[in-house]
């Protein structure tokens, strides 16, 4: 065993055993690189990550692969998800450097975390124009020996050039309605109308987007916004990226039909997709967004739930296909062989029919990837859901797929504010307790006293890793709604300590906002990105955090923070809307106030509740809620808000007006209803 035996992450314990002399990161190895005058390989990944499972298989197990590493270099492996910050820092190097990224992740770095040399997967031997990994080793040895002045030189340039790109995203523009109408309309020339989503293959799920969508509908009443968050979102659900037993999303579609996922299944993608197809049913009242939106709740909480109350990270792509061989997608395609055997004939000509398995098949070696396509007609619901259940039953006797279980406090946040909304939507308090379970996880192993948090536990151990700007935004974003759903005071308290982090640690005095802290470990620059990965920026999830934490409290700091970080959105929404969504979504809670209501009624009270889930199912962007008793200090959106004649009353208001106080549900309904804002409105 290597020196990965005491590791937290289950990626980096899949390597604990490999012959090569692997390191964590951390200053003991690049000390021992000064040592012993060698380069650093950086290898990078994560667990769920298919071909970082192929090299790990083909090259780190391999004897004589693993002598040569031993030799010639300082061997690190990285879990990209425990330390974003050195996946950021060195994956801006490879896109620079190469045109492209991805993981695996191999860096060829100076003993001072300087990279002269990149790359992404290697094959074992050269292969479709890729050299072969102990080549490319090869290589880097004879330039490090009989070159190192020029080796030196590359790298002190590439630091140099990462350094000088660092804040190059043009001048902060304060989003209004024409940024936000602009990145509209850019985003419809990249729309796939005939498909859904945006761009061609491989296509991920564009969910910061659609809750720009959204959200751009809500305020605005653009019918176009919602036509293209509708249909993607249903192209998405027929489709073979989403799990058409089970409920959930695979990563994303290799294809641009949304047919064939890579497989694995993410805690955010997830978390993410549930929040959105439950706005999508909030706005238009789709039954298949409220079927999707719980069947990927109800995945979540039975996959990936943890016994301490959190989340998983992730379930692998890759199982056992019954011969001992793992693949990526085994447990999910079928044949109609195996349709018929397990349904008998009859059932098993429905079902391939019902699911589009064909004998082609859509994967591969003939196998099918399930969809739901469009035209089915009228259909036994009952005869489907035998077919479902019985399939369900006969996957679950094949092998499983992996499951990394490591905790990671941001896609807890995401999966905290998604359980809390679509638990209240859809009146399934379980899935409430679920978020609340999470969050109490959080507060108790992630989240010290002073509001600092860290990135990951495992089996209810934290790791060492600190959190990332990320974590703040993500974890105050879901504390925020659950604030709104239970009523809880005590989640806006927690919020306020994580932006007190924020502000202290993570920004800059000219309003921008670092991805780590001001004391968080140096690397070779500090990492600043605001623009979306596969989850929200750190960037904008603090700026959305920030913006309803002001208009929870009053607080001008935090408005005037919250402000200040959206000035990048407008600078790149012209440029890049598809990479910003998040931040968008924020700037328009921005334009339309975002709405304070508050809430006041005797607890269990019939019309209190009625007034409290009219206002959670109203879809003014960014809306906050409060609710509680006359008197209670619980928030400060209700103090000084009696009942009216004792009567539990709803309170509005925006941009420092309020509407006049109502007990009517409709009456609520119409103040939160779509309208932009030009000025007070008379009572």
């Amino acid at each position: 065993m290597n020196r990965l035996g005491d590791a937290t992450s289950p990626y980096l314990l899949q390597h604990a055993d490999n012959p090569v002399d692997w390191w964590p990161w951390g200053e003991d190895a690049f000390g021992e690189a000064r040592k012993r005058g060698v380069p650093v390989l950086l290898s990078v990944g994560y667990s769920s990550c298919h071909w970082c499972h192929v090299m790990a298989h083909e090259s780190f197990e391999d004897e004589k692969v693993a002598a040569y590493l031993n030799e010639h270099f300082v061997a690190i492996k990285v879990d990209r998800e425990e330390r974003p910050d050195v996946d950021a820092v060195y994956m801006e190097a490879v896109q620079a450097a190469t045109g492209q990224g991805g993981w695996p992740m191999t860096v060829f770095l100076t003993a001072g975390g300087e990279p002269f040399y990149f790359g992404t997967y290697f094959p074992p031997t050269a292969r479709q124009g890729m050299p072969g990994f102990l080549d490319v080793l090869e290589g880097v040895v004879a330039a490090w020996r009989d070159r190192r002045e020029e080796v030196a030189e590359v790298a002190g340039r590439i630091v140099r050039e990462l350094t000088e790109r660092a804040g190059a995203y043009g001048a902060s523009v304060t989003p209004g309605d024409s940024e936000l109408s602009g990145a509209l309309l850019g985003l419809t020339r990249e729309y796939d109308a005939r498909r859904g989503g945006f761009g061609g293959a491989p296509k991920f799920p564009p969910s910061m987007v659609l809750e720009f969508l959204l959200r751009h509908h809500a305020r605005t009443g653009a019918e176009g916004a919602l036509q293209m968050a509708r249909d993607t979102c249903e192209a998405m659900a027929r489709g073979g990226i989403y799990d058409q037993l089970a409920g959930g999303f695979a990563r994303y579609s290799v294809d641009r039909t949304w047919t064939v996922p890579h497989f694995e299944k993410m805690l955010y993608d997830n978390a993410l997709l549930i929040r959105v197809y439950a706005h999508l049913w909030r706005a238009t009242g789709s039954d298949l967004a409220r079927r999707v939106a719980l069947e990927t709740a109800d995945f979540l909480v039975g996959e990936l739930s943890t016994e301490e109350g959190g989340f998983a990270s992730a379930l692998d792509a890759d199982s056992d296909d019954g011969t001992g061989r793992h693949a990526e997608g085994t447990y999910y395609v079928w044949t109609p062989e195996q349709l018929d055997r397990e349904l008998g004939t009859a059932d098993g000509e429905f079902a391939a029919a019902y699911f589009r398995v064909t004998r082609e098949g859509t994967f591969e070696e003939g196998a099918s990837v399930l969809q739901l396509p469009q035209g089915n007609g009228v259909v036994d619901a009952d005869r489907v859901a035998s077919v479902r259940e019985r399939l369900l039953a006969a996957r679950a006797r094949r092998p499983r797929p992996g499951r990394d279980d490591k905790v990671v406090a941001a896609w807890n946040g995401l999966a905290i504010a998604a359980l809390a909304e679509t638990g209240a939507y859809f009146d399934r308090p379980d899935l409430v307790q679920a978020a609340v379970d999470a969050a109490d996880l959080l507060v108790r192993v992630h989240m010290d006293a002073r509001g600092r948090l860290l990135r990951t536990s495992r089996d209810g151990m934290a790791g060492g890793n600190a959190g990332v700007l990320e974590d703040y935004g993500d974890v105050a974003e879901g504390f925020l709604a659950l604030a709104s759903v239970t009523g809880d005071g005590v989640w806006l308290d927690f919020t306020g300590l994580l932006l007190d982090s924020v502000l202290r640690h993570f920004t800059a005095d000219d309003g921008t906002l670092y991805d780590t802290a001001d004391d968080a470990e140096e690397l070779i620059r500090r990492p600043q990105d605001p623009t979306d990965n596969a989850t929200p920026s750190g960037w904008t999830a603090a700026a959305g955090a920030l913006l309803s934490y002001a208009a929870h409290t009053g607080s001008e700091t935090h408005r005037t923070a919250a402000e200040r970080a959206l000035g990048v959105v407008g600078a790149l929404a012209p440029r890049a809307p598809r990479f910003i969504g998040w931040g968008l979504a924020v700037a328009e809670a921005a334009l339309d106030g975002p709405r304070e209501v508050a809430i006041v009624g005797a607890t269990g009270d019939p019309l209190t509740s009625e007034l409290h889930r009219t206002a959670l199912l109203g879809a003014a962007p960014g809306a906050v809620v409060a609710v509680g008793e006359e008197g209670s200090t619980e928030f400060p959106l209700l103090r000084d808000r009696p009942t009216r004649g004792g009567r539990a009353a709803a309170y509005v208001c925006r941009h420092f007006v309020c509407d006049a106080p109502t007990s009517d549900p409709g009456a609520l309904r119409s103040q939160l209803r779509a309208e932009p804002w030009t000025g007070p409105r008379r009572s």
